[in-house]
Order: structure tokens, then C-alpha cells, then sequence
């Protein structure tokens, strides 16, 4: 792994943020595809102002259009915005995308979900990434950014489906930064059904990612949307 390029930002305390978890608008980076469609719909149904980024300004307004509290815009106006921002780009974009909007992330909590896997006729498998991880390729992108890892293993046909009021699952939630995973936590919470689970520092990021490869295989096998409950930690663990 290329760790020595990876800039850590000083640890901030949740106290001394300007925004509380509640207050901060949502920005989702690829919030036309699924997962970032999803996680826009049920963080808006939660009440959270949230703004849709996408390369096409009128594709993310047409997206917006039919999400509750949402308004659509380019990616870079969407990171300007928002104080707090999902990255639910594919893996290919994913670099192209954070190096572009780099500057406007400076300061803020970059929510990193996308992972580096490909596909071939045997099924998912996760990719080779230099810096390590997906979300170490973040932080070496944006050094002034607080990036933490998360919603990683969330069905996005769950989170797009009327039908389905609760989302049952956990969201492991890596970070170096302990407010800022503390405020991811907490944005998960707000999800009816999900629970923020912290799992460790940015250096392990690599196995949470990996880890949504053998949930498509298990969904795959199955006809099943599964998810990861983490057993034997209180509701609301002590931080």
C-alpha cells in the first residue's frame, strides 16, 4: 500500500464543529445512479436537505425532481454547497471526479461509498487500488478533506423501494477523524431500520469495502438484498 502520500487530518472535536449533524446539508456526488438515488430518497424521507450531483446539471434535476427535499446540480456546484458530501460515483469515476472537485471539498466530510470491484464470469471481485482503498484514494486526493468510509454494503433496490418503510441494516463506519465519524454515525441513524456502527480507523477500509463483494455473491446465490448486522453492541454504544 502507497500510505506515505496520505495526508491525515488533525482530529477535530465534535464540539467545536460550526454545523451540528443535524444541520449540515447533504450533498451526494453520482446521486443519478442507484445507490446515490437511494441514499438521497431515504436521507430526504428522514427530513435532511439533500442536493444531487451529477456531470449532467438537467440529469440531476430531472433525478431531484422526484426525491422529497432534493434539488439537482452539477458536481462541483453540489460539493461547493453542501457540507457534508457522498461520493456514489463508479469506481472508474472516482478519482477523475474528487480531483476536479477537490478544492471545493476542502474542510468537509467526504462520505465515501464507492468501491474498487470489477466483474468477470465468475462474479464480483474486488480491484487492486495503489493508495490501498477507495477512501485512501480519497484522502490522498483531497488531504484537507475529514473522509470516512461508509454505506458500502446497503442494497440500493432496498433503498429505492416504496414498499420497504425500514432498512434493516448496519453501517460500518471508518474514519480518522472522530467527529466526523461521529456525524456519519448519526446520518445513519436518521434512516429508519439502519444503525452506525464504528469499525476502525481509514486503514481498514480496505476490508469494508472488499466486503460488499461477497454480499453480491450472497445475494446472487440467494435472490436475496442482504446486509450486515454487527451482533453484541448496544443501540447506542458508548462513545
Amino acid at each position: 500500500m502507497m500510505k506515505e502520500n496520505v495526508k491525515v487530518p488533525a482530529p477535530h472535536a465534535a464540539e467545536n464543529d460550526p454545523l451540528g449533524p443535524a444541520d449540515m446539508v447533504v450533498g451526494v456526488l453520482g446521486g443519478t445512479g442507484d445507490q446515490g438515488r437511494g441514499l438521497a430518497r431515504r436521507l430526504g424521507l428522514a427530513g435532511r436537505e439533500v442536493l444531487i450531483g451529477s456531470r449532467s446539471a438537467d440529469r440531476a434535476r430531472s433525478i431531484a425532481r422526484d426525491l422529497p427535499i432534493a434539488t439537482g446540480m452539477d458536481n462541483t456546484e453540489c460539493a461547493a454547497r453542501a457540507d457534508l458530501v457522498v461520493v456514489a460515483v463508479p469506481w472508474d469515476s472516482h478519482a477523475p471526479i474528487l480531483s476536479k472537485v477537490a478544492d471545493e471539498l476542502i474542510g468537509k466530510i467526504i462520505v465515501d461509498c464507492a468501491v474498487p470491484m470489477g466483474f468477470d464470469r465468475h462474479g464480483a471481485h474486488t480491484l487492486d487500488v495503489p493508495e490501498g482503498s477507495a477512501c485512501l484514494q480519497a484522502q490522498r486526493i483531497c488531504p484537507e478533506s475529514r473522509v470516512v468510509g461508509a454505506f458500502h454494503h446497503v442494497s440500493a433496490a432496498l433503498l429505492l423501494d416504496p414498499s420497504v418503510p425500514r432498512v434493516e441494516t448496519d453501517v460500518m463506519v471508518v474514519g480518522d477523524d472522530r467527529a466526523a465519524t461521529d456525524a456519519v454515525i448519526e446520518l445513519a441513524d436518521t434512516i429508519p431500520g439502519m444503525r452506525g456502527i464504528y469499525a476502525g480507523r481509514l486503514r481498514n477500509s480496505r476490508q469494508v469495502e472488499a466486503l460488499t463483494a461477497n454480499l453480491i455473491s450472497i445475494n446472487r446465490r440467494y435472490r436475496a438484498h442482504a446486509g450486515v448486522r454487527v451482533t453484541d453492541v448496544p443501540r447506542t454504544p458508548v462513545r
